[in-house]
């Protein structure tokens, strides 16, 4: 009998598997999709660089846009002190930080509105110009629709945090949608290496 007890006591205890979160499971699963769709985009602007028959060309026209850049990836960075600071149970902090990461994103897209305006009005670069003019505004405006709906979302998690209904439980959505931006923030790394570094 007492064998039996030490022998029961010797089981080690059950292993306690822990389930990985479903915000992160979903955010990782539409980042992998849209990984896979981007590349395509990347692709098919590198297969057809060099092509266009007609002016004007990537070398007449593209400046790289070193402010937009700089201001969305240090987004990336005021993102994460936000998500830190909601962590703390520091509201204000959070609101500040949020707010800096949300106007990073838009004077990034506010530049890229600039830019294509550029392109259209004085240079006479639009989607049926060329080859690229197709390849460039379907890669830049996809990840332009991107960081709109990515600011929509920050936007509304802001206008949230005004209303009072922020607190440290939404850690977990605020940190899945911080992966989202991370991910439109790397996306962008490729394409400006893509197209004003590799395509110029």
């Amino acid at each position: 009998m007492a064998a039996a007890a030490t022998a029961i006591s010797a089981t080690p205890p059950a292993w306690n598997e822990t389930l990985p979160r479903r915000g992160h499971v979903g955010i990782l699963a539409l980042i992998l999709t849209e990984s896979a769709f981007f590349s395509i985009f990347v692709v098919a602007y590198i297969f057809y660089l060099g092509k266009s028959l007609t002016g004007p060309f990537p070398k007449d026209v593209l400046s790289p846009p070193i402010l937009n850049t700089i201001c969305l990836l240090s987004s990336s960075i005021t993102i994460v002190l936000a998500i830190r600071a909601l962590r703390a149970n520091s509201i204000r902090a959070f609101a500040i930080w949020w707010f800096v990461t949300f106007a990073l994103g838009l004077e990034f897209l506010t530049g890229t509105a600039l830019e294509w305006h550029r392109l259209i009005y004085h240079d006479g670069l639009t989607i049926r110009t060329n080859l690229f003019g197709t390849t460039y505004y379907s890669l830049v405006g996809l990840h332009a629709l991107h960081v709109t709906i990515g600011l929509l979302l920050i936007l509304l998690v802001l206008i949230l945090t005004m209303c009072g209904y922020m607190n440290e439980r939404h850690v977990e959505r605020t940190d899945v949608l911080s992966w989202y931006w991370h991910f439109v923030d790397a996306v962008w790394v490729i394409v400006f290496l893509t197209v004003y570094v590799v395509g110029r």
